[in-house]
């Protein structure tokens, strides 16, 4: 088996179809481009869902990743390593939080921030046991456990699972109001993306987060802010948060944290928050790993400089900028934040799985959401002239619909 078809026959013979990948088999990959099995080169604007906002193969994180399998992979938690305590200290420093509670997918960190929640409810807020609730968001997208589908508005990812999991409200998105109108005594926690990105990378409001942050304030709840897609330097900040400078009550962390080589996740909280978890009551054999926390380690070290953070936000401003040019030239609507887009096609030229294919046969790499969208997130180490080129690629792709 050696070409991409062959390949692919295999696949999709012998693999489960819970994703319907573009036709396309990578090889080996460096920066922003990769390379597939017959040595054609790809330029990647997903980036892994954010996993790889500081490229494929990053150096720094290549070594230390090669550094410490020579030394150590795995303990458990059974025992104390010597990555875990920088890894605890960096990312607590960097969230500007107390205590981390590392996991490895981000699935696990946002069932880690449901169970956290509750506890906190039951024995620091004093809800009736059994009884507590979180608001959570239409359109969301946190994962796919059973729990966390429960709440899922996509079909997709909803229908066919039940029985689901009580103990949640959905409200819309974006809306402070139909929060408000939401909580009651038994209410723990919101939780919400502060850009939503599975849904196409719906940017909320100006003030939403602000307001979000002041109403679980003064109700005594918890804002947690579900970053796995949105942070880590994505929008230009090291949080979306940051952009309205709101600090949440629980950061959930993943994806870019592994730096695109190993699962890593966690929660962020202050001691009164993630106090309430004693030994035994959540854990993961491999959550924060050896080789987790040096990887780890390694991402924080490089958002520490803020390089990452200020280039996404320049090279946001060109994406951002061609992008609006296309307005009304088979684009719709266009927007996100950052090295961040969801570019809405118009629907009665091509749906978005159309274009992507179009778009790959162009050599950029890209993926639809909800029908007509287009989500633009390429590597932050993409240069300003192979952002412009994909950009070029996508108005010619759309071009090729209306000839």
């Amino acid at each position: 088996m050696s070409t991409s078809a062959q390949l692919i026959d295999v696949i999709e013979r012998r693999s489960a179809h819970n994703y319907h990948p573009l036709p396309v088999v990578i090889h080996e990959a460096e920066g922003a481009w990769v390379t597939d099995v017959e040595g054609r080169r790809f330029l990647d604007c997903l980036s892994g869902y954010s996993s790889l906002n500081f490229g494929h193969g990053n150096p720094k994180i290549v070594q230390a990743a090669q550094k410490q399998l020579q030394n150590l992979t795995l303990t458990s938690r059974a025992f104390y390593h010597d990555q875990f305590a920088a890894f605890c200290a960096g990312l607590g420093d960097l969230t500007g939080k107390d205590m981390i509670l590392p996991m490895n997918t981000g699935a696990e960190a946002v069932e880690t921030a449901i169970k956290v929640a509750r506890k906190w409810g039951y024995e620091v807020k004093g809800v009736e046991p059994e009884q507590a609730t979180i608001i959570v968001m239409e359109d969301n997208f946190h994962g796919r456990t059973t729990t966390i589908v429960s709440f899922s508005t996509d079909p997709d990812a909803h229908d066919g699972f039940g029985p689901y999991t009580p103990g949640f409200k959905i409200v819309k998105y974006g809306s402070v109001e139909a929060i408000r109108e939401a909580i009651d005594a038994n209410t723990v926690a919101v939780l919400l993306e502060p850009i939503q990105g599975e849904a196409g990378v719906l940017v909320p409001a100006d003030g939403y987060l602000t307001q979000v942050r002041e109403l679980c304030t003064a109700e005594g709840i918890l804002m947690i802010a579900d970053e796995i897609q949105s942070g880590l330097g994505r929008t230009g900040e090291t949080f979306a948060c940051d952009h309205e400078g709101v600090v949440p009550d629980m950061y959930v962390l993943g994806k870019a944290l592994g730096g695109g080589v190993v699962p890593v996740s966690a929660i962020a909280a202050n001691t009164e928050v993630l106090g309430v978890i004693k030994p035994g009551q959540h854990g993961s054999t491999f959550g924060g790993n050896p080789l987790a926390c040096a990887v780890g380690n390694a991402v924080i070290e490089i958002l520490n400089t803020g390089e990452y953070q200020e280039r996404a936000a320049r090279l946001g401003e060109v994406l951002h900028a061609r992008l609006r040019e296309m307005v009304g030239e088979g684009v719709v609507t266009v927007r996100g934040r950052g090295l961040w887009a969801g570019v809405d096609i118009d629907p009665s030229l091509a749906t978005g799985r159309e274009v992507s294919e179009a778009l790959m046969e162009r050599g950029v790499l890209a993926k639809d959401t909800h029908g007509s969208t287009i989500r633009l997130a390429p590597p932050i180490v993409i240069s300003e002239e192979d952002l412009l080129w994909a950009v070029d690629r996508l108005a010619d792709a759309i071009a090729s619909f209306r000839r």
